[in-house]
């Protein structure tokens, strides 16, 4: 993105060409304006609003990597841009428009964090986006405290770990104080603190072997020809992480054809953990978007049968485009709510990739950390109770349930997990030592930590059902 900007001086000498790249990254940010906007007064997710706006745009690849550093990060350091805001507002910046508060969160967002975007472009946008909505003298406000802020940057007093160690991190890594409470009862200071820092890095893409069309051989053939930077991953072998994040990847024959699947490895090693045999019958009651269910698919080298179901039949549709391109012949889609879908069959395994709240992505998904609150956490551990509860009446005896989370909460993960064993006597857990890397078990579970192992946090737990 700091590219974009950095064309506009080398084509100094030309003044037209220079308005006319200055007019489009203008376009970006305006963009970037409006799409948090949207995402204040609605439920929907930033990735879904960036897509949207490329859509509808004629951007270029760099407008796009623009304007998605420019949304992400704002959502990710919102906290933080806010709280120096309110120390250099004239008036009481909370009670601004949203529209006001976004411009300004824009312009500072590429002060603080990008260093090669000059001032004037960072700001000179926002205070004529404001001029047009909201009039001269509002816009003058911005400019005065935006320009006041870059001339005290060094000089800007945070609260003290001595004074309020939760608000202390609340501001530094911008969260809202109740999930940084959580984290410092749970993990403790420093782990806390790491999981903090770790959650705000921009992610890394990872891709996963398609081992039913190709080798992973093949696969770091065709990376080394792209000239792509990446490592493998040390928790499977089929997995590599990509350091190229401008690389769109997604456009090239590796994921059209089919060769690749984009999958976290915290979502491959839980997929791994259920183990199927070929010829199994497996029942996947919380698909979509897929990932699990295509990998379950392969590793039962196209036997056998994977239903794939989701509540929404809108999200199959995913499925069945990843069935094609994979090459996949088992999957067949469903739709069905897992608190009450019957079948008429015991399946081998019952994959529950339960509704969670997804605090292990934070990292990809920084809304999460605005958009949750400490109550959804009681609320869904509710609900994947009510899932489990039902997956025990088909899955056949020697068979198993893999319980799976996207989240470090311990009320959706380990508690669950009591709670079930104690209730259903006839199932146990099995160590998820005996199917996968030690380095990412802890007690029987399947347990990643952004902060440890580099990727998602997640949980899973295999249970076998034993008469």
């Amino acid at each position: 993105m700091d590219t974009a900007l950095e064309n506009e001086n080398k084509n100094s000498n030309n003044s037209t060409e220079n308005k006319n790249c200055f007019e489009q990254v203008k376009t970006v940010r305006e963009t970037a304006i409006q799409i948090l906007n949207r995402f204040e007064r609605s439920d929907s997710y930033i990735e879904k609003l960036i897509d949207k706006a490329i859509r509808e745009s004629n951007f270029n690849e760099l407008d796009r990597a623009l304007l998605t550093e420019l949304v992400y990060g704002v959502v990710r350091w919102k906290a933080k841009l806010d709280y120096v805001l309110v120390g250099f507002y004239f008036g009481d910046y909370l009670k601004c428009l949203n529209v006001v508060k976004n411009a300004m969160r824009v312009a500072l967002y590429q002060i603080m964090f990008l260093d090669k975007i000059p001032l004037y472009a960072a700001v000179n946008e926002s205070v004529e986006y404001v001029k047009r909505i909201q009039g001269e003298k509002t816009a003058g406000i911005v400019n005065a405290v935006l320009r006041n802020i870059a001339r005290n940057i060094d000089n800007i007093r945070y609260p003290t770990r001595e004074e309020d160690l939760v608000y202390h991190l609340a501001v530094m890594y911008s969260y809202p104080r109740w999930i940084v409470k959580r984290w410092l009862e749970y993990f403790g200071e420093i782990e806390a603190e790491k999981m903090l820092f770790a959650s705000n890095r921009r992610p890394y893409l990872t891709i996963r072997t398609n081992t039913l069309k190709t080798t992973s051989e093949e696969i770091v053939g065709r990376l080394n020809s792209l000239k792509l930077h990446y490592f493998v991953s040390p928790y499977n072998p089929d997995s590599f992480v990509l350091r190229n994040p401008k690389f769109n990847i997604l456009k090239t024959d590796l994921v059209t054809d089919g060769l690749v699947v984009v999958q976290d490895t915290s979502a491959t090693l839980a997929a791994l953990l259920a183990s199927p045999e070929p010829n199994s019958l497996v029942y996947d009651l919380c698909a979509a978007p897929g990932g699990k269910s295509f990998l379950l698919a392969e590793l039962m080298k196209n036997t056998g049968k994977v239903i794939a179901m989701d509540k929404y039949s809108s999200k199959l549709q995913m499925i069945v485009e990843g069935v094609k391109r994979l090459g996949l012949q088992n999957i067949e889609t469903r739709t069905g709510d897992a608190i009450n879908v019957k079948f008429n069959e015991l399946a081998d395994i019952v994959f529950l990739d339960v509704p969670c709240s997804g605090l292990g992505t934070i990292a990809k998904n920084p809304d999460i950390k605005w958009k949750k609150e400490r109550e959804d956490i009681y609320r869904l551990a509710e609900t994947q109770k009510k899932i489990l509860a039902n997956a025990v009446n088909f899955v056949k005896p020697g068979g198993v349930i893999i319980y799976s989370t996207c989240t470090t909460e311990p009320e959706e993960n380990e508690l669950n997990i009591e709670w079930f064993l104690s209730n259903y006597p006839n199932f146990e857990l099995e160590p998820a030592e005996n199917f996968l890397p030690p380095a990412v078990c802890d007690g029987g579970f399947l347990r990643t930590l952004p902060s440890r192992h580099h990727i998602d946090g997640a949980f899973a737990a295999r249970l076998k059902r034993t008469s």
